[in-house]
């Protein structure tokens, strides 16, 4: 059985996801929409601390890169969309057709769900009628277009009403998609008139759809275990993740040991059949320090970042602050194939600072005069990406 190195794992990891490539090269909307579909995802978040973590995934791995670059491919060219994977998430439009199974499970689990039926309230179908054709008839619209009282006894969840979580509802389940957003806020119309008509019609069967999630993981995992597979696009159960992968074993996959980076025994995994060539081909990673987003999809999966680079990470903006162990935004700073520290960042826009509010590096890992060469050059580099004049160390 093939034994591939920690290094091997870590350094196949970064390249499939777009972190070994010199980071300032010629960036076209094309460029940026292979990118995407290298990477499988981009995950949304609405968090602007320093700028939103679909930017900063995308401006990490090209410092050429604009939001509305990202924005163009979305609400022009529709060669984007916006859904769900494990979280909301910006999708290749390519692969809209595997998401009607996704759809079916969540109109079923939704119905099952006391929250969700709860905030839509006594009257949901009424409720559902009424925005669908509300859009229908009227175009695109925003949540806060919607006025309504909320009627006694109707459930509130994150302060949703009844028509908000009508809109939510039908995103979710296909009737709807997101054409643009203002303020961050999404703007819904019909999933007809905004995705591409080519991507309707096309309903794979559950395998199907296992079959290509399983697939795709592992195009850009490139080695895995079924429970990191089932992780990957956060909609099957590992039990279909173990099955497809005894199905395929031989096949589209192989059986291999991935060692582990603390050196604990090497964990059996499956990789995609032609590993052993992209190990031979795998890049020299670039010895620019990057700083990630903490949505980055090399660290979402916390148990697999921990298993190749022995880092720990816990976003902790959520956390009380007396109980934070770095800060409220912190990204991991990587150099190479390891992450060597972590660095808890700020822009204020009234001031056009980026303020940097702490810098840990991880244990082992020496702070020499390259380093923080290398650290101020991304901050600088940071500080242009947010349009801020200076920056400021606390």
């Amino acid at each position: 059985m093939l034994r591939i190195t920690n290094t091997q794992a870590r350094k196949l990891f970064l390249y499939l996801q777009g972190l070994s490539d010199a980071p300032n090269k010629r960036l076209t909307r094309r460029n940026l929409y292979d990118l995407i579909v290298r990477m499988g995802f981009v995950q949304v978040d609405s968090i602007r601390t320093v700028e939103r973590a679909h930017h900063l995934t995308l401006m990490s791995r090209n410092t050429r890169y604009r939001p509305e670059m990202l924005q163009a491919l979305l609400e022009e060219e529709g060669h984007l969309f916006e859904n769900w994977t494990h979280d909301a998430a910006i999708i290749p439009t390519q692969w809209y057709p595997y998401w009607q199974p996704r759809f079916a499970q969540v109109r079923q689990s939704i119905a099952q769900s006391r929250h969700w039926m709860g905030r839509l309230g006594t009257d949901a179908q009424q409720v559902l009628d009424r925005v669908r054709q509300r859009i229908r008839n009227h175009g695109p619209v925003m949540a806060r277009e919607l006025t309504e009282t909320r009627a006694p006894g109707v459930g509130v969840w994150w302060g949703w009403g009844p028509s908000k979580t009508a809109l939510e509802y039908l995103w979710r389940t296909g009737e709807l998609a997101i054409c643009g957003r203002v303020n961050f806020q999404k703007v819904y119309d019909l999933s007809e008139r905004v995705i591409p008509e080519t991507y309707h019609g096309q309903i794979p069967s559950e395998a199907e759809y296992i079959d290509w999630a399983c697939q795709t993981a592992f195009d850009r995992l490139g080695c895995a275990t079924p429970s990191e597979l089932a992780a990957f696009w956060g909609n099957f159960d590992l039990a279909d993740a173990n099955a497809w992968c005894e199905r395929q074993a031989g096949k589209t996959i192989r059986e291999v040991l991935v060692e582990s980076a603390d050196g604990s025994a090497p964990r059996q995994s499956y990789a995609r059949h032609d590993i052993d060539i992209l190990l031979r081909e795998l890049p020299v990673p670039t010895p620019r320090v990057r700083f990630l987003s903490p949505f980055d999809p090399v660290i979402r999966d916390r148990k697999r970042a921990l298993r190749l680079f022995n880092f720990d990470y816990r976003f902790e903006a959520f956390v009380p602050a007396p109980q934070r162990q770095y800060g409220y935004y912190v990204l991991p700073i990587l150099e190479r194939d390891r992450f060597i520290g972590r660095i808890d960042l700020k822009c204020d826009r009234k001031t056009k600072t980026l303020v940097v509010n702490g810098l840990w590096f991880e244990p082992g890992v020496r702070q020499s005069k390259t380093r923080h060469e290398q650290i101020a050059k991304e901050l600088e580099r940071y500080r242009v990406f947010v349009d801020a004049n200076s920056i400021i160390h606390h």
